[in-house]
């Protein structure tokens, strides 16, 4: 529920998730930063990231703030991802789809079979 986009949990989600969260000030800390991060990334507002990151660390909560140093890490790259239209999507799905159709025939298949497989494939 709490990933979800709010215009898409119903009534009866929607009280349950804000019962939760008043029961909980841990949870809505998370939940505030899922939402802030959610909204960074359609919205492409990469610029806001590094207060997002300083934010994510004095949660308290161990996953987000390993979260947030593995996205320092790369911080440039994160950056460009939450700002810039185009990605890379497209061809590492196709990568992921010939690494499966690779995988699948692994140590039966010589290549020609395998380059029809590829080229044939849905």
């Amino acid at each position: 529920m709490i990933t979800a986009h709010p215009d898409k949990i119903d009534e009866s989600k929607a009280l349950k998730l804000k019962q939760l969260l008043a029961r909980c000030p841990e949870l809505e800390a998370i939940a505030e930063c899922v939402r802030e991060f959610a909204q960074m990334m359609t919205e492409r507002q990469g610029s806001k990231l590094d207060g997002w990151l300083a934010r994510a660390e004095c949660t308290g909560m161990k996953p987000l703030q390993s979260l947030a140093r593995g996205l320092r890490q790369d911080f440039d790259a994160v950056t460009a991802g939450l700002t810039v239209e185009w990605s890379s999507g497209r061809v590492e799905g196709n990568v992921n789809r010939v690494k499966r159709i690779k995988r699948d025939g692994y140590g039966r298949a010589c290549f020609d079979l395998l380059r029809r497989q590829i080229l044939l494939a849905d």
